[in-house]
């Protein structure tokens, strides 16, 4: 089997299995398994998988550039937004992680809803404008990937802040590999939103679900509830329901 033909069967295993497994492979077609790791080494490097110990896993499509996340899942997006925007009540104070699909959430908040807003993105600052929410922003160094603020000023600002509901962008929610996200200070400041939270709520859609990207946020109990499109596959949603997270259905 050629090498192109190895790797084209390894994306269809990742897409009908949701895994590869290196040795398992290697002995299906009776090849060796640093053959079949090389091959797993350079789809990685191409961004189409993400690797593991013992074989790899899909890679989440959610980490591109943000040009390309903005035209991504947009109306599945909004419907998710939607759903989330009913969870803000009056008088709570809720933090905004950046992104896309929470962006569509502040879109969905009504304009007159009086609640305290804390963000650590500008973008979603700027959408609260006309909004009668009070708004905290959390300043640091911006990470232009995700238009947020990041880094030491960022985490002291946000150990100074509590907060009733977090809404929190990842880029994969796995059942073994738990939330991850594509930048290591990124993981690392959605470790601290989500200490500061009394519940934590991730909107997910399809490309999220059963992915992984290499830097761990944190594990699926520090989630408080997943919302995910009605029409999400039961298949996609099983695996995490097993761990114990509530999922809910916009």
């Amino acid at each position: 089997m050629l090498t192109s033909q190895r790797k084209l069967l390894i994306l269809e295993l990742l897409e009908r299995d949701g895994e590869v497994v290196a040795k398992r492979l290697s002995q299906d077609l009776a090849i060796s398994e640093d053959t079949i790791r090389r091959d797993l080494r350079e789809l990685a490097a191409e961004g189409l998988l993400q690797r593991v110990h013992g074989g790899a896993l899909p890679a989440s499509p959610t980490t591109a550039a943000l040009p390309v996340r903005r035209g991504m899942a947009v109306e599945a997006k909004a419907t998710l937004g939607r759903k989330a925007a009913e969870r803000i009540e009056p008088g709570r104070t809720v933090i905004f992680d950046g992104g896309t699909t929470n962006l569509e959430i502040v879109r969905h908040v009504p304009r007159d809803l009086r609640f305290t807003a804390i963000t650590h993105s500008p973008e979603i600052a700027v959408a609260l404008e006309g909004h009668a929410a009070e708004i905290v922003l959390i300043g640091g160094k911006l990470f232009r990937h995700s238009m947020v603020a990041v880094g030491a000023l960022a985490i002291e600002g946000i150990a100074r802040i509590r907060a009733d509901l977090l809404f929190l962008g990842v880029t994969g929610v796995h059942a073994e590999e738990a939330l991850t996200t594509g930048d290591i200070e990124e993981a690392a400041i959605k470790r601290a939103l989500i200490s500061r939270a009394a519940e934590t709520v991730v909107l997910a859609t399809t490309e999220k679900l059963g992915a992984v990207s290499p830097c761990l946020v944190a594990p699926l109990e520090d989630v408080t509830t997943l919302i995910v499109a009605r029409d999400t596959p039961e298949a996609m949603t099983a695996p995490l329901v097993a761990r114990g997270l509530a999922v809910v259905r916009a």
